[in-house]
C-alpha cells in the first residue's frame, strides 16, 4: 500500500510517499481503509524530530495522526465495530499511520462518522477537537458564565475549542487577525482581540481560564490577564512535570527534564498567581462520540480550510507548516 513514509528526521526531504506493507491486525483493532487523514502541526514537528525525547519510533516509520474511512476488517476480540462502518479516529500516539491507503486502529480509539459527515470533515476532528475537548471540559473544567480565553482561535483546534467553550455556557474572547475575525464570530466568540495591533495583556479583562494554542510572546500576555487563582492549559508551549506524569505514562525521568525546561514559564505562572498546565491529549473513541454527538445536534461546525490529494501531502504538511491555515487542513485518498 502507498504511504507517506518518514524515512530521517530533519526538513521535508526527510519523509516521502512509498510502497509499505499492510499493517497487522491485532485482535483488539480495526483494519481501516482510509479515505481522509487530518493534518496537524504534530505532524511537521514530528518530522523535525522535535518529539524524539516523548516519541522515538523505529525508522522509516508512517506519519498520520488521525484518520477517516471504512472497516475492512476487526480482530478477533473486536466488539463494539463490523466491517462496513464509517470510522474516524486519532491513532495511538507511538502508532501514527493515518497517512497511508489503510491504517490499524485500536477498537478504543474509534468512533462511528457523524450522521451526513463525509470523511474529510471527519478526518478533521479527531486530534484538535479531542484536544479542545479535553483542555476546556476535563483541565480548565469551564463552567457556564466563566470567561475564557483561547489564544489562535481561528486555527485548527481554535476554531473546536470556541464552540466546545460556548457549548460549556461560557463567554469566549480569543486572539485573530482582522481575515481572521469573521470566521470566529462565526462559531459563536463573544470578543476578538485582533493580536496584530492589540496588546492582550493592556485590554483590562480578567479571565477565569485560558487555552493556550500559540506559546510564545502571546502565553507571557495571557498571565497579565488572568484572574489569580485560575489556570491556563497549553499545546503550543512547554511540557512540564505533570505532562510526563498524566500524559505520558508517568515517565519520572522525562518530567526532571520537563521540570527544567518549563522553569521560566512555571516561574512567571507563580508570580501572576495562576495555574500552568501542558497537556498531550489522549486518543479516546469514547470523547469522540461526544463530539460526534456534538455534531450531529448542530452544535459544533468542523471548519475546513484546504483539502489536497493524498499525492501532494507534502504541499499539504507545507501549509500547516505556513501557520495560515484557517481551520483543518485534510488529505484524501480518492
Amino acid at each position: 500500500m502507498r504511504a507517506y513514509v518518514l524515512e530521517h528526521y530533519g526538513g521535508p526531504e526527510g519523509a516521502r510517499l512509498a510502497d509499505v506493507p499492510t499493517p497487522v491486525l491485532g485482535s483488539r483493532d480495526i483494519l481501516v481503509e482510509v479515505h481522509a487523514a487530518g493534518l496537524n502541526p504534530v505532524d511537521f514537528k514530528f518530522r523535525q524530530g522535535k518529539l524524539r525525547p516523548v516519541l522515538r519510533p523505529k525508522l522509516p516509520f508512517v506519519l498520520g495522526n488521525e484518520l477517516a474511512g471504512e472497516v475492512v476488517a476487526v480482530g478477533s476480540d473486536v466488539k463494539r465495530f463490523r466491517v462496513g462502518d464509517r470510522v474516524f479516529a486519532r491513532t495511538a500516539k507511538d502508532r501514527a499511520g493515518a497517512f497511508a491507503e489503510q491504517a490499524c486502529i485500536g477498537e478504543d480509539h474509534a468512533a462511528l462518522v457523524p450522521r451526513d459527515l463525509d470523511f474529510a470533515a471527519a478526518a478533521a476532528v479527531p486530534l484538535a477537537g479531542l484536544t479542545a475537548l479535553q483542555a476546556l471540559r476535563d483541565e480548565l473544567a469551564v463552567r457556564p458564565n466563566q470567561r475564557v480565553f483561547i489564544s489562535g482561535g481561528a486555527g485548527g483546534v481554535g476554531t473546536f475549542a470556541i464552540q466546545i467553550a460556548k457549548w460549556l455556557g461560557a463567554h469566549v474572547t480569543t486572539t485573530a487577525s482582522a481575515r481572521g475575525e469573521t470566521l470566529v464570530r462565526s462559531l459563536g466568540c463573544d470578543e476578538v482581540i485582533d493580536y496584530t495591533t492589540q496588546d492582550i495583556s493592556r485590554t483590562g479583562n480578567r479571565f477565569d481560564a485560558g487555552f493556550d494554542l500559540i506559546g510564545g510572546k502571546t502565553l507571557a500576555q495571557m498571565f497579565d490577564v488572568m484572574k489569580r487563582g485560575t489556570r491556563i492549559v497549553s499545546v503550543a508551549a512547554i511540557p512540564e512535570p505533570q505532562t510526563a506524569i498524566k500524559d505520558l505514562g508517568g515517565r519520572r525521568a522525562l518530567a526532571a527534564v520537563f521540570w527544567l525546561a518549563s522553569y521560566g514559564i512555571r516561574s512567571r505562572a507563580r508570580r501572576a498567581g495562576v495555574g500552568y498546565r501542558y497537556l498531550f491529549m489522549h486518543p479516546s473513541g469514547r470523547d469522540l462520540a461526544q463530539l460526534a454527538e456534538l455534531i450531529e445536534g448542530g452544535r459544533l461546525t468542523v471548519v475546513v480550510d484546504k483539502t489536497y490529494p493524498f499525492a501532494k501531502v507534502a504541499d499539504a504538511l507545507a501549509h500547516v507548516e505556513s501557520g495560515h491555515a484557517k481551520g483543518k487542513v485534510v488529505v484524501t485518498m480518492r
